[in-house]
């Protein structure tokens, strides 16, 4: 995450950069394709706070860090007070590659909104950014238990891999939606 900031405000040091890990899933309300995190580990204390205070979001302190050797990043995060963590590398493959409507790739990134429940209430923050400019990836994945700290079993299956050096993205407040809390895991 980087060059995050309120609008009209300028970037806080802790607050705009920071490595960031979710595990997710996919959701639809009224027609618009959202989704809603098990968890979103950080780097940044102050991230973490905020995220939590205004988004309500299920954000946990991490000792992270992301280093780029070439095109290949490698990727370690390690939760605070739990033992969720990942270790691993990454790299892109080939071009960007627009997807297309109706492909895996489109469904899965073409999401404009997040949901999350706080006090068995769930809310939905409207976001905006353009089509991801996806390459194909590879990873060699040494570590992985951020999934089963959410409670989420991993397929034994290869896992579906593509990367993006950066998309911009805006986000709008939290509001209230009518929607049984019970279909959403609470944190």
């Amino acid at each position: 995450m980087s060059g995050i900031h309120a609008r009209g405000l300028p970037r806080l040091p802790g607050l705009s950069k920071f490595p960031e890990l979710n595990v997710r899933t996919y959701v639809v309300r009224d027609g618009k394709p959202g989704v809603y995190f098990f968890s979103l580990d950080a780097a940044s204390l102050p991230a973490v706070w905020t995220a939590r205070k205004f988004f309500r979001l299920p954000y946990f302190h991490a000792s992270m860090s992301a280093e780029v050797d070439g095109d290949s990043t490698r990727y370690d995060s390690r939760r605070h007070q739990t033992n969720a963590e990942f270790r691993g590398r990454y790299r892109p493959l080939g071009g960007v590659q627009r997807s297309d409507k109706g492909s895996l790739e489109h469904w899965l990134t073409e999401r404009y909104c997040l949901h999350t429940v706080h006090g068995g209430r769930v809310f939905r923050g409207d976001i905006h950014h353009q089509p991801w400019p996806l390459r194909k990836a590879e990873a060699e994945i040494e570590v992985e238990s951020v999934a089963a700290a959410a409670g989420i079993s991993l397929p034994s299956s290869p896992p579906l891999l593509h990367f993006a050096r950066k998309l911009e993205v805006l986000t709008w407040p939290l509001r209230r939606i009518e929607y049984p809390a019970r279909l959403f895991r609470p944190r």
